[in-house]
């Protein structure tokens, strides 16, 4: 039977989840020998693959090429960015990407806390929390999560407790966080406060 776009974006999700960058390259010829390497799903899927590799030189070989990108494919490269450590990259393509005119969800503004927790940039993130509450997505948990992980790892502890005290609802992420945040600034006796009302 011949492959069409689902088949090939379900191969190359596979490739991606176990890391299988080569059998990636390979379902990427075969995508361009089934004249499917314009499909706008098929190319998102081809840059999430390759940066989830680790393999950002093929991501943006793929994403220089695409006549038009979307949220999920600039996410895609600035999470492909943290991953790979190139945190200050990805605040980069953040900028460009909303000069492109394209606004990010709630998995780009992880992505977006996430790099700035990785290079400490405090001033960053707080402009990125104001977008965050401008888009009205402060009660995302997973966004919350993000920004009380970059405030304790930029050293801000009084904002990470502020934004932690606001949440509705947390998850073991979201606990493990704060507690690590309190662990790693010398706040013992946050954390045992913190750890009582798990």
């Amino acid at each position: 039977m011949r492959p069409n776009s689902v088949t090939f974006v379900g191969s190359l999700h596979a490739c991606a989840r176990v890391l299988a960058l080569e059998k990636g390259r390979c379902v990427h010829q075969q995508i361009i020998q089934h004249g499917l390497e314009s499909d706008v799903f098929v190319e998102s899927s081809l840059v999430d693959m390759y940066a989830k590799c680790g393999s950002l030189e093929d991501a943006w070989s793929v994403f220089n090429k695409m006549p038009a990108r979307n949220v999920v494919t600039w996410t895609t490269m600035i999470l492909g960015h943290v991953q790979c450590g190139q945190g200050q990259k990805a605040l980069g393509l953040f900028q460009e990407m909303k000069q492109e005119g394209v606004d990010p969800n709630s998995v780009t503004f992880v992505g977006v806390l996430n790099a700035c927790a990785s290079v400490c940039a405090l001033e960053e993130g707080r402009r990125v929390h104001q977008e965050v509450i401008q888009s009205g997505l402060e009660l995302d948990v997973f966004v919350r999560s993000s920004l009380v992980d970059m405030y304790a790892k930029c050293g801000s502890m009084d904002n990470a407790w502020r934004v932690f005290n606001k949440m509705p609802f947390r998850n073991v992420v979201t606990w493990n966080t704060i507690l690590g945040g309190c662990a790693m600034h010398g706040h013992g006796k946050e954390a045992l406060k913190y750890f009582e009302q798990m």
